[in-house]
């Protein structure tokens, strides 16, 4: 908070349509700042904060200070204090980001221990909840905010596969849509919700402990959800080339120790056949390297944590599996519906705009004594022109 106060939003974390709205939301940041327990600021020292000091986070205050007065900004700021406040005092205690960033890990390490099966769409539901951790890491908390467009990038699939993997995560209470963002320029806000316990995921995403053939086991998942998110939209995992469990198959590998098809299996729960379809493709298009039975990651694309986003290998693959340029084409495509739907609001908002329509014609009436001229117009109240309505018959005759 301090440095949101000296600095200002230098990461675009408060971004809005205009920078009335981007000032705004960056005051009321500063506001829930000020409003924590043991650092509760009175109206005056926010003042003399935002108003009297020349901060970087005040300067929307000080235009305000400039266009509106003293009296008003400095009521104008107390309020926004006290509604911080309030809600503030309503929702548990922030002590620091640190806290946040513990709880998304919290979080991934609970959505990891979970079999994500390509049945009933896992793997896609995996990516899923890969991105929008890293929504949760940027933010600093499980509440993220997207928009169906931009998750769609972000998971490299279309609008449609997105939003069914959100409707699959919400019903098995995984995800929690707070605010909806249809009919408006701002994405949805949702939270993200941990699975607690051994029978909180539903069918298709079990826990890692399980029973087969008789015998006690677990399974050695293998579920990077940091490296999926790298590489995910690449248009080499395109759901025509290696699709999303070669990504999976791309973080479970090393670069020094190599794995056998059948480990590989086993960390993600994943078909035997469908394993060694990818690993053959895989190694063909130089992803993977195959040696005495065991596959390793090939050397460009290992990276210090996981999988590194190599463009230049991806975008050879994605030649090869003819995929190129698919995620371009998707991107470009939700760029023009953008466009669409501002083209759309901006004629409404026009034809709410305009005149109304005149429906008894100028001359039809005198306009000095209200005589009715027309005699196509006799028995009707004209005083409205744009609404006339009918006289009962009492009121015609006289």
């Amino acid at each position: 908070m301090s440095r949101l106060l000296l600095d200002g939003d230098v990461e675009g974390r408060y971004a809005g349509i205009n920078d009335g709205e981007e000032g705004y939301r960056l005051t009321m940041a500063l506001a829930v700042g000020a409003s924590q327990p043991g650092r509760a600021w009175s109206p005056a020292d926010f003042h003399r904060a935002l108003l009297y000091t020349p901060t970087e986070g005040g300067r929307w205050a000080r235009r305000l200070l400039d266009r509106k007065g003293r009296e008003f900004t400095e009521t104008k700021l107390t309020g926004m204090l006290l509604k911080a406040r309030d809600r503030v005092a309503a929702q548990p205690p922030i002590t620091c980001r640190q806290s946040g960033w513990e709880a998304v890990s919290r979080a991934r390490a609970a959505f990891e221990s979970l079999t994500w099966r390509c049945r009933d769409g896992g793997d896609t539901d995996l990516k899923n909840i890969s991105v929008r951790l890293e929504l949760c890491e940027k933010n600093g908390g499980l509440d993220h905010e997207v928009s169906l467009r931009k998750q769609a990038e972000l998971m490299g699939c279309a609008k449609q596969t997105a939003k069914d993997s959100n409707e699959r995560l919400t019903k098995l209470k995984l995800l929690v849509r707070e605010v909806s963002g249809e009919g408006s320029n701002q994405g949805s806000k949702w939270r993200l919700v941990p699975p607690q316990g051994k029978n909180r995921a539903g069918v298709g995403h079990l826990p890692a402990p399980e029973t087969r053939g008789g015998r006690d086991g677990v399974l050695p998942l293998h579920n990077d959800t940091r490296s999926l998110a790298r590489i995910a939209n690449h248009d080499a995992f395109h759901r025509y080339g290696h699709g999303t469990t070669g990504a999976r198959l791309l973080a479970c590998l090393e670069l020094a120790e190599g794995k056998s098809a059948e480990v590989l299996r086993q960390e993600l729960a994943v078909h035997r056949t469908t394993v060694s379809r990818r690993l053959t493709l895989l190694v063909a298009d130089g992803l993977v390297v195959e040696l005495e039975g065991l596959y390793y990651l090939a050397k460009p694309l290992a990276g210090p944590s996981g999988v590194q986003r190599a463009v230049e290998t991806l975008d050879a693959a994605a030649e090869l599996r003819g995929t190129a340029g698919a995620g371009e084409k998707r991107r470009q495509q939700y760029v023009r519906d953008r466009l669409n739907y501002k083209r759309w609001k901006a004629d409404m908002r026009r034809r709410r705009q305009q005149e109304r329509l005149r429906l008894v014609p100028e001359g039809a009436v005198d306009e000095l004594t209200g005589e009715i001229m027309d005699p196509e117009w006799e028995g009707w109240d004209v005083s409205d022109p744009f609404r006339p309505v009918p006289l009962p018959e009492w009121a015609a005759a006289a």
